[in-house]
């Protein structure tokens, strides 16, 4: 087996090629995927390249660059932008999961004699049968299969995942014995194409187009006052709405084709049943009648569900309990204790 393992220059990455390496016939690779024409940005992933490839040095492997950022932008950039153009709250990480991590660069390897890729993340692939199942990791606080629901059977059955076997600690105790010289190296937080957090910002830059500000309404259609605009906003907020209403107002639904926001009280996030699209199914054939465990964000907690298939790709969640601010665009993953079921995409919450 030959093994091609995505190295961004962090320890998880570096610690999978030192187990990965031990065993297989491997190399390693970064992938190129934004650079902004940013200095800062271009300095970074100069560095992150280094250290891989200092890394694959120590162990012994090979390291190579792959230029993605055409592909990254296609297929992460523009449907981030896209969405929330729309009025949805999406999650580019889940998409450059798909396309690039597993898409593009399995590809790549495929086509340069490697039969498999690993990756730092923090999951289990184990066979079942002819099916092979994702599973969480054994560490519950840096667990990342909610991110993965996407992958296919093909893409699961190419893919390696040391790291969902051990802790983050042992990961660094692993990478401080071998004096990986990204053992202390902190993790990174944001998404990469958007470093300092501001969405909007990076919206109108990246799109030209200067949104317009528009009408706050109350749930019965009154308008309460004005915002800056629909993307400023994501279903659930309560802080930074610039208006006072003499008490706690939250973001209840917004409206990017009228560029209404409707504000209200908390009681009116909650909703028993949530409306699920584009379904990749990974345990089974089918998921109708299901009993499951829910998870709407990749902070929340699990909650009990039923699930119902409505369709070839289609869903509706049916929660024991209400759940709070379901966004569409963000992803609902189901699971069955430890064994990821499938997931989808958030359409709407249905009271």
């Amino acid at each position: 087996m030959k093994t091609l393992i995505g190295m961004s220059g962090g320890v998880d990455s570096a610690v999978t090629a030192a187990l990965v390496s031990k065993a297989q016939d491997a190399a390693g690779i970064t992938l190129q995927l934004y650079d902004g024409n940013n200095v800062e940005i271009i300095e970074k992933n100069a560095r992150e390249a280094q250290d891989a490839a200092d890394v694959c040095k120590k162990l012994g492997i090979s390291h190579s660059v792959l230029d993605l950022k055409t592909e990254f932008h296609d297929l992460v950039i523009k449907y981030f932008i896209d969405e929330y153009i729309a009025g949805r709250t999406p999650n580019p990480c889940i998409q450059c999961n798909i396309h690039i991590k597993f898409g593009a660069m399995l590809k790549f390897a495929q086509e340069n004699g490697f039969d498999r890729i690993a990756t730092g993340h923090y999951a289990r692939v184990e066979k079942s049968g002819e099916r092979y199942l994702l599973k969480k990791a054994l560490d519950s606080t840096k667990d990342q299969s909610y991110v993965l629901y996407g992958l296919t059977q093909d893409q699961l059955s190419r893919t390696v995942l040391p790291l969902g076997d051990y802790t983050k600690a042992q990961a660094r105790e692993i990478a401080e014995e071998l004096k990986l010289c990204v053992a202390r190296k902190s993790d990174s937080q944001d998404i990469c194409f958007v470093p300092d957090g501001d969405y909007a910002a990076f919206i109108e830059r990246n799109t030209g187009i200067n949104f317009a500000a528009g009408d706050y309404l109350d749930i019965c259609g009154n308008v309460l006052g004005s915002h800056k605009g629909v993307i400023h906003y994501t279903i659930g907020q309560r802080k930074g709405l610039g208006i006072a209403l003499g008490r706690h107002a939250f973001v209840l639904s917004k409206n990017a084709q009228t560029n209404q926001v409707v504000l209200g009280d908390e009681e009116h996030l909650f909703y028993k049943q949530i409306e699920v699209g584009g379904v990749n199914i990974i345990a089974s054939d089918s998921l109708d009648n299901i009993k499951a465990a829910g998870k709407l964000r990749y902070r929340h907690t699990e909650q009990p569900c039923t699930i119902h298939q409505t369709g070839k790709d289609t869903v509706i969640l049916e929660f024991d309990a209400p759940q709070r601010a379901p966004s569409p665009g963000q992803a609902a993953v189901f699971y069955d204790g430890d064994t990821v079921l499938g997931g989808g995409t958030i359409i709407r919450g249905i009271k």
